[in-house]
This record gives C-alpha cells, structure tokens and sequence, in this order.
C-alpha cells in the first residue's frame, strides 16, 4: 500500500484556508453583551442581595446555554466573599441571591461576572453600597383621641366613634370614672341612647398614653304620648328602647341570655358558675374561644362582648328587638349587628311601633337552629315548632293543640327564665319547669290521674317525658324540610357550605329512639381547661352526663338524645382542645385550627395531640305526642328493643336460684308480669326482698 504524500506548498494553502474560517469565530469570541444589576442600590447589614444579569449575543439574541456563569463579590477591602456560579431564570437571564451578614462592612462592593458560551465570552459588573444601620429615634409623642361627633345636646341617641391619630390602644368609659389600662377597649361605634360622659385616652405600641380626655352628650328624647307609647315611634338606633325601658335593659344585661354565664347549683362538678362565656364545652361547636364574632350571631346583643357592669355603652348594646319582633332581621356588618331592612316586611319604624311579647318564633330563630342548623343540636326543638298544625308532632306547641307558647312553661320574671336542660350550665329563674301544675295537669301527679293504679305508681320515679316522648327528630307532615337532628360530627371531613364557610361533617338522623338513664336534676360537666377522663366501658370521653342513680329518691328515668363526635384531646394535658372556629370554617383546615386552639388552651402550637371520641347526653323535653302515642307497658317490660332495665340497675341482688329460695323452694320463672302482680300487689313486698334497691315511698313490707 503507498502512502500519499502532499507537498509543502499544498499543506501551506490548507493551513490558510483553515485560518480564514477561524479567524471570524475568534473574532467574535468576546461579543457577549452583559448587563448586571443589583435589587437596591444600597442595603443594610443583614440584608439579602439579589443580583441579575442579562446576556445577549452580539446580534441581540438571549444567551440560554453557558459553559460558564461565574459571579464574585468583594467588598470594601477587596477581598471576595462569594465566588460562585449564578442560576438561570431562562430568557437569557441569570440571579443570585447573598444575605449580607448583620457584621457586612460598610462602603462600597463590587461585583464581576464571566460568562462563556458558543456564542461567546464576555464579562459584567456592578457595585452598591452597604450604609450604617440607623436607629430611629425613640418615640416620646403621645398619641392624640378624637370623638366624632364631638359632644353635646342632640335629640336623637347617636353613636360615637374614636379615632387615634397613630396606631393605639383606645380605653374608655362611660359611667363617668376615670379609664385606666384595665377599662373596656375601643372596637366600634358607641351607643349613647342617656345623657353620658365619655372618657377616654389612647396609649400607643412604645408606651406613650395621652391625657384623659372627656366628652358630654346630652340627650333630649321627647318621650311617646301617653297612652300610645310606640304607635308614633321613629327607630332612632340601638338605644331607643333604652331611653325608655333602662330598667328593663338592666334586667337583660344581668341574664344568662346576655352574659352567657349565671350561677350553677345544677352542675356538680362547677357549682360556683359557669355557661357559654365562662368555658362550657360540647359536642357540637366545642367552645366559642377564638371565634366571638361568628358564634354571637345568636347573642342578645349587638356584637360587643358582655361585661359585669351595666354601664350605658352594655345597655345599648342590647338587641331588644330579636326577643319582641318576630319581623325584625338582622345582619353582621363589621362586627356590629344592623338591621338588615332588605330581608325585611316592615320598616324599622314599623318595628319599633308593633312590638309585642315573645313568641314561639322569637324564641326559636335562636334555640332551634343552634349547633349549626334546624334541629341539629337538641333534638326536639326545631322551625316547625314555630307554626305547625300537627298535634303528633307537638302536641303542646302545634297551633291545633295546646298552642303554648315558650313562656307557658318556662315562666318568666324580669326577664330571667325558668328551665334548664341536663347539658345547660346555668340556672334561671325560681319557677321550676314541670308537667302536674295547676294550670296544665294539676291531676297527673303520683296518687292519681291516668287510668290505671300500675301507671300512677310510676310517677315517683318515672318521668313524664319518658312515656310521652317515644321518639324524638320525627318531622312535622306539614313543614317541608326535615327535622333530623345531629348524631355524630368529624372535624376531620370538612365541607364548604352554601354561605361559603367550611363545616364538619354532621350525621343527620330521624325518628330516634332515646337513651334513658335516671336523673335527679343535676349534671356533670366539662369545662375549658378541665382534665378529660374516658368512659372505661367504651374509651369515649364525656362532655355532659345527667346525675342520678335507681337508690337516689331524688332520681327519675328520664330520656335522652345520646350524641358522639369526633374531637381533639392534647396527649400531654389530657385536655380537650377548643378548635378554634374561627380558622376552621374560614379554611377547613383541622390542623391550623386545633394549634390555634392549642394556643386558646395555653399550651404551644404543634403540641401532641389525637382524634378522640367524645359523647354527651341530652334531656329530651319536647316533641311531646299525644296520649294515645304513649308507651304501653311491654314497650319496656318484657323487651330490650326500647330500654334494658337490667342495665339501667333493675338487677336481681343475686342469682335467680339463690334469691327465690329466700322464702320457699325454686320455682319457674312465669314472667315479669306474673311475678310482680303476686309478690308486690298481693303480698306487699318491697323491692329490696329481691333487687338491690327499694322504693320506700310506697310503703310496701321490708320483712316477712
């Protein structure tokens, strides 16, 4: 094989030719056009640095592809403190981000970069400056108050609004004392229904309070005629009816319907008071920590929170209307209540002019949709109360049958109300709620009044409720929604309502047969910040359990709506977290709810915690039917589908062998029935001869 050989001037002429091509890529090799440029042209020690650059080729087309991106930042002294590669943002863009240290020396830096690519190389810089950290000089100025309107003789009740010149606290008073950093604080507009002094002073973030400033308003209200005190009555505000009725307002001011709190002799394990706003939990909304604004959408007032003392700003604050016009609407406008006219058949005017005592429906729009919904949290309550025809339904409540109004049971006396549920803290009024009175069945009590003597004997220790209300959540045939009730939530399954608010999953169910245990009037219940222990029967831990046992004379079985629902307990404490509400049915996130309540609870966000089962019990009142709905007697006796009487403590003291032998041989057991009739009816023997308690009330033999 020959090998080709070229001669010297052929390699010379390749060389050249070679040469020409390369010469325009080399000369192009720094065409790279780099533009570097800084957030800020000036920063403080401590704070981050974001660098950009923009590189183009010579023809002005981004740079996408680099073989190099190098940056270096150096500063005053010269020495470089970053010397790294910068990161793509795409488009021919590149960023880097340097915190400067909080010890960054001051002056100027300088920052070089150095890209290469197949189009090219080329380098960039740019500068800023790092400045002295300045320290604001220290606030010494109070800050300034001023009222709107500004004091005087009006003729109408007006409200008062404050406003600081600065961000501040504002303290106030009304009842002509001295504020201090402990009197009420400022949120909305104040109304002044009475001639009233307001004080006031603000006191901003670094400490500086203002002078007490003071503001009289004088109010001359012509009062209605005499005679006719609301027929030409114009609404002048939250305080018209004060004007005239202080008195009464002060009654409301001071009742559970307002302070949400009262005294609780019912409540064994709380006695010295308690409610709503004194830390009451449930199995429903659990607490109404964190989440005033949404849970007083049913309180007598307008929005403030209530106070012990019944100053003019707490008795304006009072919505008279809710309670005495059924045709008044309202509606939550920055967290003050305001009529809401659009939803309304009447004017205000008109309102004010029509005013009448409480009815059904009143009483109602609060206490039959609480818990979340129509008939959701009690039970036998619900809208259809309101205006029903249908005497099964209620045969106390519906408009063809007693027609009672709320008040015909629970009596009323300067605006505090009789009546109390097993799962209520506080108690009300000195009118115990009951069925024999004289104006209602004087009859039925337990000597006499039903038809037979085996009937009446059950009065002592059988409640009324417990035959009457065979089945509880029935709806009415003539309403058109159901009247379910509640029987489980989960926090954890949240939904986003039509309202545009989140909400826990709640069971509905209808037509329910009670839960039935002996009750003597008291309770037991849990409260914020009490020690959650469970039931060791079931693991479920309790909020609310009636009292009472088959021994105590004071007992009386009674039933109940039985409800669970899923909640959270912190492990650590064994305590049950107000999941706060607020953040729950604005985002339906469980999580952030329960650290917020974690927070409420006064223990850290993020604390341990578990989904735990909680239960509750709930006297059943109404959704009485009418007598021929009542149970009979083997609805309990001889059947467990209703009610275990065993299990409620109707035991043999021993077994049936050992406990018969008592007075003659074992013989066959022929029934309930036949056994009860031969040894209490015929031979007057107490209970106690063969069970674990007695019935001394009815006087029958303890000894052979």
């Amino acid at each position: 094989m020959q090998t080709k050989r070229f001669s010297p001037r052929y390699l010379y002429l390749c060389i050249a030719a070679l040469a020409a091509l390369l010469v325009p890529a080399l000369a192009s090799a720094a065409d790279l056009v780099i533009k570097v440029k800084t957030d800020k042209t000036s920063y403080l020690p401590g704070q981050p640095v974001t660098v950009t650059a923009s590189v183009t080729s010579a023809d002005g087309k981004p740079v996408t592809t680099t073989a190099k991106r190098q940056i270096k930042i150096s500063n005053p002294s010269g020495a470089t403190v970053v010397e790294n590669a910068m990161t793509s943002a795409g488009n021919g863009s590149y960023s880097y981000k340097y915190a400067l240290a909080s010890s960054a020396p001051i002056g100027t830096w300088k920052i070089g970069t150095e890209f290469e690519s197949t189009s090219g190389s080329g380098k960039g810089s740019a500068s800023f400056s790092v400045a002295k950290t300045t320290t604001p000089p220290a606030d010494t100025t109070a800050p300034v108050t001023t009222p709107s309107p500004a004091g005087g003789t009006f003729s109408a009740p007006v409200s008062v609004s404050l406003a600081a010149n600065e961000s501040a606290t504002i303290y106030y008073t009304t009842d002509g004392s001295t504020p201090t950093a402990a009197s009420a604080t400022y949120g909305s507009p104040i109304a002044v229904a009475a001639t009233t002094t307001l004080k006031f002073f603000a006191r901003d973030a670094a400490g500086n309070s203002e002078m007490v400033k003071s503001a009289t308003y004088t109010i001359n209200v012509t009062p209605p005629p005499t005679g006719a005190p609301h027929a030409t009555l114009k609404w002048n505000g939250a305080g018209t009816c004060v004007v005239c009725h202080s008195k009464e307002a002060t009654e409301v001011h001071g009742s559970v319907h307002y302070q949400w709190k009262g005294a609780t002799p019912a409540i064994a394990n709380h006695t010295t008071g308690g409610g709503k706003n004194a830390g009451a939990m449930n199995a429903y909304c659990i607490n109404i920590t964190g989440n005033w604004n949404s849970c007083s959408k049913c309180h007598v007032g307008l929005g403030a929170q209530p106070t012990a003392t019944a100053d003019t700003a707490q008795l304006n604050n009072i919505d008279c209307l809710i309670c005495h016009q059924d045709k008044y609407k309202r509606v939550k406008a920055n967290g003050v209540m305001v009529p809401d006219t659009a939803n309304m058949t009447i004017t205000m005017d008109q309102a004010v002019q029509t005013l009448h005592k409480p009815t059904r429906t009143s009483c109602l729009q609060c206490h039959a949709t609480a818990g979340g919904g129509d008939g959701v949290k009690r039970g036998d309550i619900a809208l259809a109360h309101g205006s029903t025809t249908d005497r099964a339904y209620d045969v106390h409540m519906a408009t063809t049958g007693a027609n009672l109004t709320c008040q015909g049971c629970h009596a009323t006396s300067e605006h505090q109300i009789s009546g109390r549920g097993s799962d209520l803290r506080p108690t009300e009024g000195t009118m115990p709620v009951g069925c024999a009175t004289t104006a209602c069945h004087a009859t039925k009590t337990g000597t006499g009044g039903h038809v037979t003597t085996d009937i009446n004997r059950h009065m002592a220790r059988v409640a009324c409720q417990t035959c009457h209300i065979g089945t509880y959540a029935r709806n009415a045939f003539d309403t058109a929604a159901t009247e379910a009730t509640e029987v489980f939530r989960d926090w954890q399954q949240p939904h986003l309502g039509a309202t545009g608010t989140y909400h826990p999953l709640m069971q509905m169910q209808n037509d329910l047969k009670p839960v039935y245990t002996f009750w003597n009037g008291s309770s037991w219940a849990y409260d914020l910040f009490d020690t959650a222990t469970p039931d060791p029967a079931t693991g479920y831990y309790p909020v609310s359990l009636p009292l009472g046992g088959i021994n105590d004379p004071k007992s009386k079985l009674h039933p109940f709506k039985y409800k669970t629902a899923s909640q959270p307990l912190a492990t650590l404490t064994s305590q049950l977290i107000p999941v706060d509400t607020s953040v729950y049915f604005a985002t339906g996130n469980l999580y952030n709810a329960i650290n917020s309540g974690l927070v409420n609870l006064g223990l850290t966000a993020g604390a341990p915690n578990q989904m735990v089962t909680t239960y509750e019990y709930q006297a059943l009142n109404h959704e009485v039917t009418t007598k021929d709905k009542a149970l009979a007697c083997t609805d309990c006796h001889g059947t467990t589908a209703r009610m275990n009487l065993k299990q409620i403590g109707y035991t043999l003291k021993g077994a049936e062998s050992a406990v018969c032998i008592q007075c003659h041989g074992f013989k066959p057991n022929p029934g309930f029935s036949s056994v009860h009739r031969k040894h209490v009816t015929d031979k007057q023997y107490d209970c106690s001869f063969c069970h674990a308690f007695s019935r001394p009330e009815r006087g029958l033999r303890t000894t052979k």
